[in-house]
């Protein structure tokens, strides 16, 4: 009885936390993460793959970075330091909305365009809407890579 009462009372506070608005918690292994982009004061809802390279980022949050265009197809940006690459794979073909770290120049990428295979590209998550806000922005600007709420 009073294992019941000391686990009702677990998933009564669990709840009051959840609903109290509290913020995301992080991913378990195997599972991906809902993070926002914020863009020009607009939230870019996103995901974040369970690799490493993305937990080391998401280790970092909030984190701004100013952001500019790069070959017409991605926007760029220096992270505070150099992220994990630890188990990365060669490379991937990335698609409008991939989340990267391009290793070789340690920079984040936001993909708004497909590009060809990349070596040295380790995938980090997907934006899932508002790409289009991306490839609208021009010069340098500042984007902020939070938790969802």
């Amino acid at each position: 009885m009073k294992a019941l009462r000391t686990l009702t009372a677990s998933v009564m506070i669990t709840a009051s936390f959840l609903l109290a608005g509290a913020p995301a918690r992080p991913a378990l292994a195997g599972e991906t993460m809902d993070i926002q982009i914020l863009v020009d004061g607009e939230a870019l809802p996103a995901t974040l793959e369970d690799n490493p390279t993305s937990r080391d980022f998401a280790s970092l949050f909030p984190l701004t970075v100013t952001m500019r265009d790069y070959n017409s197809t991605e926007k760029i940006g220096d992270p505070p330091r150099r992220l994990s690459t630890e188990g990365a794979p060669d490379g991937f073909d990335p698609s409008a909305g991939d989340i990267a770290l391009y290793a070789p120049w340690g920079n984040l990428v936001l993909y708004y365009r497909d590009f060809v295979w990349s070596r040295g590209a380790i995938l980090l998550g997907r934006i899932t809407s508002g790409v289009d806000k991306l490839a609208a922005m021009s010069g340098s600007f500042d984007v902020t890579f939070e938790l969802a709420r």
